[in-house]
């Protein structure tokens, strides 16, 4: 494993912290983690960032509590 796909694992990871306080922000937060586990994959980057904004944006909404 190369030391970029390590980087931006841990910036993935550090993202996921971070819900945001608006429904921008948690979209912008989950796009973020979502690009970055694609690009660890190889996957597809535009489609890391739709699937990771959805979910936290979900997550966020679902359990509001849980997302400071």
């Amino acid at each position: 494993m190369s030391i970029k796909n390590i980087i931006l694992g841990l910036v993935a990871c550090g993202g996921l912290a971070a819900c945001g306080d608006t429904l921008g922000e948690q979209a912008l937060g989950g796009a973020a983690v979502g690009a970055g586990a694609a690009a660890i994959t190889s996957g597809s980057l535009a489609q890391g960032a739709a699937i990771g904004a959805a979910g936290n944006v979900a997550y966020c909404q679902l359990y509001p509590g849980r997302c400071n």
